[in-house]
């Protein structure tokens, strides 16, 4: 059966619909059971809903606690079957920081994707921070889920050149087209059973060597993207 995943969204779901369209292309064998959003005029809700996919939506505001909002997505989640040991929670622009309860309810089992290359720039704004430092890296990173924001074991990163003249917005575009290869690659890894952690290190079963790009799109993935998987894929 493909794997059950669940997608928590705050805004556009860019990264979900990458998500969606690799299941569909049949690169990842997956099901996405159900969208959630804090936020119920999420555009990401629209995309799920394009293909036929459950969604959950309540203003957080609606909820006396964090822990009362974060325990009732518990419920959702376990109602369309993901549980301990039964898929993953994968978090596609969800602004908010989940509860430890709510980390406890799937353990190892959460992912996320920032728009930095961690442990630099954590935070609600990667990029613009990378493009006001001035640096000549950029990217993205996925990881796993833990306590402290943008903190745990990285999955997959890619690095993508910071131009000079890059102001907020196009650094962010650079680092968003390669955000949409690698979180459907590791959702992909996950799916397939081939990721473990080792304290802080994650391992990937017959991970490829690191990809590069070209002088048209240069670009740095570690471990190596798969085929179709491969920013000419997106």
């Amino acid at each position: 059966m493909p794997f059950p995943l669940a997608v928590l969204v705050s805004g556009s779901g860019s990264n979900l619909q990458s998500i969606l369209d690799k299941i569909e292309a049949g690169a990842i064998d997956a099901e996405i059971r159900v969208v959630l959003s804090n936020k119920p005029d999420a555009y990401g809700l629209v995309r799920a809903r394009n293909r036929n996919v459950a969604t959950w939506s309540r203003p957080h505001t609606d909820f006396p606690s964090r822990q009362a909002f974060d325990a009732e997505m518990v419920r959702v989640l376990n109602d369309h079957g993901i549980a301990v040991g039964q898929g993953a929670v994968v978090l596609a622009g969800f602004m908010r920081m989940l509860t430890p309860e709510f980390l406890r309810a799937f353990p190892q089992a959460v992912v996320n994707i920032h728009p930095a290359l961690l442990p630099s720039f954590p935070g609600t704004h990667g990029a613009a921070d990378a493009a006001d430092y001035g640096v000549r890296l950029a990217g993205c990173s996925v990881h796993f889920v833990d306590e402290i924001m943008d903190h745990g074991p990285v999955i997959i990163q890619a690095a993508v050149p910071a131009l000079p003249d890059d102001d907020h917005k196009s650094l962010a575009a650079r680092i968003l087209k390669l955000e949409h290869c690698i979180y459907p690659q590791a959702v992909s890894w996950l799916a397939q059973g081939r990721l473990s952690i080792d304290g802080r290190h994650v391992r990937v079963s017959g991970a490829h060597p690191a990809s590069l790009g070209d002088a048209a799109q240069p670009y740095l993935t570690s471990p190596g993207l798969e085929p179709g998987f491969l920013p000419q894929d997106v």
